[in-house]
This record gives C-alpha cells, structure tokens and sequence, in this order.
C-alpha cells in the first residue's frame, strides 16, 4: 500500500484493483515472455496474476484505511496528498481521515517489516539461481533470472529508504492533523 501512488485512491475499488492489478500482470507476463519465448504463456500469467494482485492490493488499502469507503473521490485524494507529502490538511473536518490514512500506512509498514527477512531469502535463492542458469540456461532463462536478481537488490537497497521517508511524511502529517483538531476530535468547519 505505501507504493501504491495517491492517484489510485481516487478511483472506486474497482479502478483500485485494474490500476494495481493490470501493471503488475503486464510486468510479470513480461518476465514469462522472455523466460519461455511462449506468448501463450505471458497471456496466461496476465490473465491469472492481473486479477489476483489487483484484488488482493485494493482488498488490503480497503483495510489499512476503511474511512475511505465513506470519502469522496476528492477528499480521499487530497487526503492521500497531504498525508505523502507530510503537509497539514487544509479542510479541519479531513483531520482524522489524515489521523486514519496515516495509522494505516504505519500497520502496513510494520506488517511489510515482518516480511523482510523472506525477501532476503529469496534474493540469496534468486543469485544463487542466476549463477546455475549462467552455467546451464538458454539466454530467456538467464536474462529473467538476472533481471529478477537486479529487482530483488534494487528493493533491498531502494524500498527501506523510500519506506522511511513516506513515514517520515505521513507522521508529521498525523501530527499536524493532530494538532488542527483540540482533543483528538474533528475541529466543525466555520
């Protein structure tokens, strides 16, 4: 959810589940052409994988924040900007959505945290992999396992710091919606 970009969530659940769902199928399906050479094979890991992520994507924004059900394209966007960006939201009634979005990134993270280690796992079984298919693979089967290998890396060195900073963001964001409502109630608009 913490990659997922703030436009996505001013769209319905359902436009939630293609704009998750129908990239993360094409990128895979991508990876099935140049492993097997076969397009039956890239269409059918679209077909299965964009359904599948994208559901499963917009089923765990929906829980990390229930309220936006409730919100309106609009204030959910600029709730989700504010919040990213770390910025007080300019409508007090928005504050505890800001509070909510915030809460749910940090139980995303933590959860995200705890999955860490299989990550590392499987980039040690990824090189380890890549190094076999080096030796003994056709070409589709070597680049696959090397560009799998240099995504892998990429989201060790790349994901822990963008994670941070979102955070980062999304806490002084909480803490100035915070500070905008007296008793952790929503301030009435005048």
């Amino acid at each position: 959810m913490i990659l997922v970009p703030g436009r996505l969530w001013r769209g319905s659940p359902v436009r939630r589940t293609l704009g998750t769902g129908l990239p993360a199928g094409a990128f895979f399906s991508a990876f099935a052409l140049v492993e097997s050479g076969s397009w039956v094979g890239a269409a059918v890991v679209f077909l299965v994988l964009s359904p599948f992520h994208g559901i499963r994507t917009a089923r765990r924004m929906g829980r990390a924040w229930p309220g936006a059900g409730n919100m309106n394209a609009a204030d959910r966007a600029a709730v989700v900007r504010a919040t990213r960006r770390g910025e007080a939201i300019g409508d007090p009634a928005l504050a505890p959505a800001v509070v909510e979005y915030a809460d749910g990134l940090s139980r995303v993270a933590e959860e995200d945290r705890l999955r860490r280690p299989l990550v590392l796992l499987v980039t040690a079984l990824a090189i380890v992999l890549a190094v076999y298919d080096t030796l003994t693979a056709p070409t589709g089967v070597l680049v696959a396992s090397w560009l799998v290998v240099a995504l892998l890396l990429a989201d060790i060195a790349w994901w822990p710091r963008r994670r941070a900073r979102v955070l980062s963001r999304a806490e002084r964001a909480r803490q100035l919606a915070r500070s905008a409502r007296p008793g952790d109630r929503p301030v009435s608009g005048s």
